[in-house]
């Protein structure tokens, strides 16, 4: 079952946002783990988003996405900023579910994409990516 975040939610929601973050070899401070919760939870349009998924009662996968406006659109569209699920229940479609719970919600605020990045070394995820979404040619920059 794929629903919204809520407060209740934090502890867990923090124990998979942390490995998702060591798997990308990447930490945060406290600050930011306060301030990326408490936005999650925001009713700012310009706040993230976020939903989980339960496997018999037990939180397993969190994604966060967002809406912002877009220069070759009229609406606005969506990017899926992270996306996981705990090791053990890979293969059992809580990427896949969390993923349409993102396409659901694109949906139902009228955004016609839903696009995200991934590191090209994440193959396992990518072999999800490639039956749920079309690969871009697109290369990311950023400052250094």
């Amino acid at each position: 079952m794929v629903r919204p975040l809520t407060a209740h939610d934090e502890e867990i929601w923090r124990e998979l946002w942390k490995a998702y973050l060591a798997f990308y070899e990447t930490s945060l401070s406290e600050e930011v783990y306060q301030s990326t919760f408490a936005r999650l939870l925001g009713s700012d349009d310009h706040d993230f988003n976020a939903l989980v998924a339960e496997l018999d009662g037990t939180v397993v996968g969190i994604t966060h996405y967002l809406f912002h406006r877009h220069c070759w659109r009229v609406e606005n569209v969506c990017y899926l900023q992270d996306l996981y699920a705990a090791p053990e229940v890979r293969g059992k479609g809580i990427g896949r579910a969390l993923i349409e719970g993102v396409y659901e919600a694109a949906d139902r605020a009228g955004a016609p994409t839903v696009y995200w990045l991934t590191q090209e070394f994440n193959h396992t995820a990518r072999q999800l990516y490639d039956r749920i979404g079309t690969l871009t040619p697109f290369i990311k920059y950023q400052r250094p």
